[in-house]
């Protein structure tokens, strides 16, 4: 069955002047619009459709079963309209993007904060994992039950890291088939990432690429954080209470630094 975004639950913007690149944007956790980003990006000639994939009228109420078909009407629609499209996310977003682009064709992917893994989502008490595809759960990784926070606000790095250890066969049959995503991939993420281990992630991915003749490129800077600032970005608030890292001016060097392969990515060759 199709799966509309409800016009509250979209920002498109358009270019002046366009590259021929559309592009999908999807937030994280926050369940946000990204309509700043999508207007900083259509700036450069992309068209680009923000979408809220949760919480939003007809949706699931949190990242949980959420179908990729979802995703992939969106970019269809998208296709309609231009000479390629790539799908952009950040963290869950990121999730996302790289899953949705190993099920079906896309011409890019950018990836901020990405993860390796499909992980477990919960919604009125009952765990399973973040996306469906045909109607059926994607394998996912659950949380190690014994894993506590020590920190105020938390930080869910040692979360993620340590159930990656305790379910090592779920987390192998969890893997995102990058090897499968025949587009160009860009990978952004911060060393100071308290959410989690997103340049452990990107390296992963990458490495699996490699191994199948495919081309990554990783841009990563020491000291931001989970959320990147892109050139003229200010810094997000809100979204949920957890400890991220980084500072506003680390996540704003990272984004000056991923500036020009986003720019390459929005490019039409």
């Amino acid at each position: 069955m199709p799966h509309p975004i409800a016009p509250q639950d979209r920002h498109d913007a358009f270019p002046a002047e366009p590259t021929g690149t559309a592009v999908l944007l999807l937030a994280g956790s926050s369940g946000r619009v990204e309509a700043e980003r999508a207007d900083l990006l259509a700036a450069q000639g992309a068209q680009v459709r923000a979408i809220r994939w949760f919480g939003g009228e007809g949706q699931r109420p949190a990242p949980h079963e959420v179908p990729i078909e979802l995703f992939a009407e969106q970019l269809d629609l998208l296709r309609a309209e231009a000479d390629r499209v790539v799908i952009f996310g950040t963290s869950f977003g990121a999730e996302a993007a790289l899953t949705t682009a190993s099920l079906v064709p896309v011409d890019g992917v950018i990836a901020v904060a990405p993860s390796s893994v499909v992980w477990a989502g919960a919604a009125d008490g009952a765990w399973s994992s973040h996306w469906t595809h045909g109607g059926v759960p994607l394998p996912c990784v659950g949380f190690d039950p014994d894993w506590a926070p020590d920190s105020e606000p938390p930080s869910f790095c040692p979360l993620y890291a340590s159930s990656l250890l305790r379910f090592p066969e779920d987390a192998a049959a969890a893997r995102i088939r990058v090897e499968d995503i025949a587009g160009d991939v860009l990978l952004v993420a911060g060393g100071d990432d308290l959410v989690w281990p997103a340049v452990d992630f990107a390296h992963s991915i990458e490495r699996d690429r490699a191994a199948a003749g495919l081309r990554t490129t990783v841009v990563t800077h020491p000291d931001a954080g989970h959320r990147l600032l892109l050139p003229g970005e200010a810094p997000a608030a809100g979204g949920i209470r957890m400890a991220r890292g980084g500072t506003p001016e680390a996540d704003a060097a990272l984004g000056t630094a991923a500036w020009p392969e986003v720019l390459r990515m929005l490019a039409n060759p």
